[in-house]
């Protein structure tokens, strides 16, 4: 039997159109790319729904095909693609989801990308460089993305690439309440909190205030000729006799952090307790950050963390519930900013 359709008269005098009229109701629909299922699995339980049914196929070329298996017309859908390694193909697939998801007629796609990739080359250091943050942000909104939410991004103007709304998500509640509940009171009256370079500084800062501790801050200097090589010249302010918390956004192969962590001990901090979002972990990354300079390195799941690149003084935390409730805020139009105290 088919379904009786509600029906507008045309009314000249009010300037009404003839047409019909169909109450429609809003639908989430979470979907993955192949980088981190465990993490979008996650995120779909916490909001209480199941993942898109999707086929993924690469062919013998190295071409990807992604196809959603149900339909996703009027939906809003936000796609859970995290950018480790290898970047490049993860980007690629990204792309191709969105173009197939916007030929689905989804009614808005939000690219959902934890870790944002090459948001390290937010700038041009040198002459003739790219500023491939701002071509990664083109990219998505060419293939289709109406919305991005990323989770500490590495610069804040990152945000001004997008042409559309950016969800900047912060994972300093997760790491904060991490701390307060494991620090010991001895820990807490020796606590500074350090900024591993200048351009941390702000960040650290807003830990020091959140911690009520003191602040310090390492000057290193990096040859911009070569990649992941690191120089600390000073420190400013007092560690000696201090439980000194590292606080950077990520984690890559390690270089800076031990370096850091290793000028703080040598200034007489009694211990180093290092706290990062995003753990890249590229070689040799698990092997630096067990030196015996750094106490513990607390981190976040925004990307997948391999059992070959864990260790002993390793702890993850769980990023999904963060993401689930930013994604619920989104969808139902409430607000992301009251998640972190007006600073989103």
């Amino acid at each position: 039997m088919a379904r009786k359709k509600k029906t507008v008269e045309l009314d000249r005098a009010n300037d009404i159109a003839p047409g019909l009229v169909a109450k429609t109701k809003k639908r989430l629909v979470i979907a993955r790319g192949s980088s981190h299922p465990e993490l979008a699995a996650q995120v779909a339980e916490q909001l209480s729904t199941e993942l898109v049914p999707t086929e993924y196929r690469t062919f013998a070329s190295g071409e990807i095909l992604t196809r959603f298996e149900v339909s996703i017309r009027g939906c809003d859908l936000f796609l859970i693609q995290s950018f480790g390694p290898p970047v490049n193909e993860w980007m690629m697939e990204t792309l191709i989801m969105l173009d197939a998801a916007k030929r689905a007629s989804a009614k808005r796609i939000t690219v959902v990308a934890p870790y944002f990739p090459y948001s390290r080359q937010d700038k041009k250091g040198r002459g003739r460089e790219p500023i491939s943050a701002r071509l990664v942000a083109d990219l998505f909104k060419t293939a289709g993305a109406d919305r991005i939410m990323s989770v500490d991004l590495h610069a804040a103007q990152i945000q001004g690439f997008f042409d559309g709304p950016v969800d900047h998500l912060f994972a300093k509640p997760v790491l904060l309440e991490y701390f307060e509940n494991t620090l010991s009171e001895a820990d807490r009256a020796r606590l500074t909190v350090v900024s591993p370079d200048t351009g941390r500084v702000r960040v650290a800062d807003q830990w020091s205030d959140s911690l009520g501790a003191p602040l310090a801050i390492i000057h290193k200097r990096r040859d911009p000729n070569v990649a992941n090589q690191v120089t600390v010249n000073e420190i400013v302010g007092a560690v000696d006799g201090r439980v000194c918390l590292l606080v950077d956004d990520m984690i890559d192969t390690g270089g800076t952090i031990v370096k850091a962590a290793e000028a703080l001990k040598a200034n007489g901090a009694t211990k180093v307790i290092v706290a990062a979002t995003h753990a890249i972990f590229s070689d040799p990354a698990a092997t630096r950050l067990q030196s015996p300079a750094i106490d513990e390195v607390v981190v976040t799941d925004t990307v997948p963390i391999p059992d070959e690149k864990r260790f002993p003084s390793l702890t993850i935390l769980p990023i999904a519930p963060l993401l689930a409730r930013a994604i619920h805020e989104v969808f139902e139009d409430g607000s992301v900013t009251s998640m972190f105290d007006g600073a989103a």
